[in-house]
């Protein structure tokens, strides 16, 4: 896909769901482009890390029976048969049985930084990107954040609440509404930002996401990225 030419200016709202002011911000400066490749292969890759593993099945020398053949080979006028713990047979051992593996793996740091880059820039560019002056809780309040929720037009959609750091309040106050994840800006990646249908950011943590992008548009790319 060809780059940003769109300007994207996003109301500011308070707890409230008043507008207090507009916020500017050019998605090319999060990423030039989208690459659609990248963003699956991110995906794919959080997907396969998030799997167990522990699948197992028996092969026909753990499952429990004699080895004996059933009947003799000639002479009956049957088709031979092994033992009964044969694959071929119901209650037998798995012919290529499953194993305990695992499946977790890593891209390059510089392409899972970018496709975090591209899944921002996307969301904004798709207008579903809100935006709240302060989003801060002196104890946690779910029926607090519900209603802040609620006023913004956000109470029945799947939601991520981005924060510009580790805020435990908002965290509490979130961790009981369903469909709602939070996260500070350091621990967004492709699949937490694709996956829920809006995204909650408060102004500083668009502040702290376009600070990264420019540093790592500037900071020269080392040699193990």
């Amino acid at each position: 896909m060809g780059g940003f030419w769109v300007m994207v200016s996003l109301p500011v709202y308070d707890k409230t769901g008043n507008q207090v002011g507009t916020y500017e911000i050019d998605p090319a400066e999060l990423a030039p482009r989208i690459n659609r490749q990248l963003l699956h292969d991110a995906v794919v890759m959080y997907q396969a890390n998030q799997r167990q593993g522990t699948h197992k099945t028996k092969s026909r020398g753990e499952v429990a029976g004699s080895t004996r053949k059933l009947y003799r080979q000639k002479g009956t006028g049957n088709a031979r048969m092994g033992a009964r713990r044969s694959g071929v047979r119901r209650g037998g051992g798995h012919i290529h049985a499953r194993r305990p593996r695992d499946y977790s793996y890593r891209l390059p740091r510089k392409a899972v930084r970018q496709a975090t880059r591209m899944a921002l820039a996307a969301k904004l560019r798709d207008g579903e990107v809100v935006l709240i002056d302060d989003l801060s809780f002196e104890v946690p309040r779910t029926k607090e954040m519900a209603a802040t929720l609620k006023a913004l037009g956000l109470g029945d959609v799947s939601l991520l609440v981005a924060t510009a750091e580790y805020d435990p309040a908002v965290y509490k106050s979130a961790r009981n509404i369903a469909q709602v994840s939070v996260a500070p800006v350091r621990e967004l990646n492709a699949l937490c930002v694709l996956k829920p249908r809006r995204l909650l950011m408060t102004r500083a943590a668009l502040d702290s996401v376009r600070q990264q992008g420019a540093a790592g548009a500037s900071a020269p790319a080392s040699a193990g990225e």
